[in-house]
């Protein structure tokens, strides 16, 4: 399902998506000058690329940060996901904060189905995880409500399956937003359908259990299935145990009734 009133660019710079720039004087991590080893930014880029996968990260980060500097989308993204993850580099957070900061202000506009796409909402999705916890010692505090417009704009704008979930979750908590277990069977159902297994699990146990809305055992079973399937055993016992649950609650007729919405979804994805 997709949502077909997606939000303008307009509309998030009222909620103040252009003022999630770092002060002024906060490092942007580049400490590039203006000579280079690079014929241009895609030079740059791919020369990253080529040294990350290599295995040579200190390498890959000088090229990276030069195309970061020039405003590579791709370059911005990937040095933020390396320092949140400290991959290469010391674990910064605030460093990654301020690059995917610096996507959404210049590429919050990016079409929905261009190739960069991905690379945008992925960093609204970034920048809602970190408006959900705050970064300890820095200017970024916990805001649950600036994390739901992070979220919104990502799930409505590129359709997002990870930031429809995580919209969902706000609505299943009430956190930033008030609480509706309906709005949030929504947001799943869209993420759901795009395969999200957390998505397809957690819509799955609500419709089995009429959690907040009416319930539909069959639907319901056939969400957990797919979740089941898909899901890592290692990482995701949680969804074999709502699967599990689901299953030995079940009836004759509620098994056959996931069975035939099985098949129907199967062949709707072919």
């Amino acid at each position: 399902m997709r949502i077909s009133s997606a939000t303008s660019f307009a509309a998030a710079a009222a909620l103040g998506l252009t003022l999630l720039a770092a002060p002024a004087g906060a490092a942007d991590g580049s400490g590039v000058g203006p000579a280079s080893p690079w014929d241009s930014v895609h030079d740059a880029l791919r020369s990253g690329m080529r040294d990350y996968n290599a295995g040579d990260k200190l390498a890959a980060v000088r090229a990276l940060e030069y195309a970061a500097v020039q405003g590579d989308a791709l370059a911005r993204w990937k040095l933020g996901r390396m320092y949140a993850a400290g991959d290469g580099v010391p674990h910064d957070d605030l460093k990654a904060f301020e690059y995917f900061s610096k996507i959404v202000d210049h590429h919050a506009e990016q079409a929905s189905d261009a190739m960069s796409a991905g690379v945008v909402a992925n960093a609204f999705v970034s920048l809602g995880a970190y408006f959900l916890e705050g970064i300890p010692g820095s200017y970024v505090r916990q805001n649950p409500v600036r994390a739901h417009e992070m979220f919104f704009y990502a799930a409505s704008w590129f359709g997002d399956a990870n930031a429809q979930y995580n919209l969902a979750r706000l609505y299943l908590d009430g956190n930033g937003v008030p609480l509706d277990a309906r709005m949030a069977a929504r947001w799943l159902n869209s993420a759901a359908e795009k395969g999200h297994v957390a998505a397809q699990a957690v819509l799955g146990h609500m419709l089995v259990t009429g959690d907040g809305v009416p319930r539909q055992r069959p639907l319901g079973l056939m969400w957990l299935t797919l979740a089941r399937d898909a899901a890592d055993p290692a990482r995701d016992a949680w969804i074999a145990d709502l699967y599990d649950r689901a299953v030995a609650g079940a009836s004759a007729s509620d098994r056959q009734g996931a069975l035939a919405y099985l098949e129907r979804h199967l062949q709707t994805d072919r």
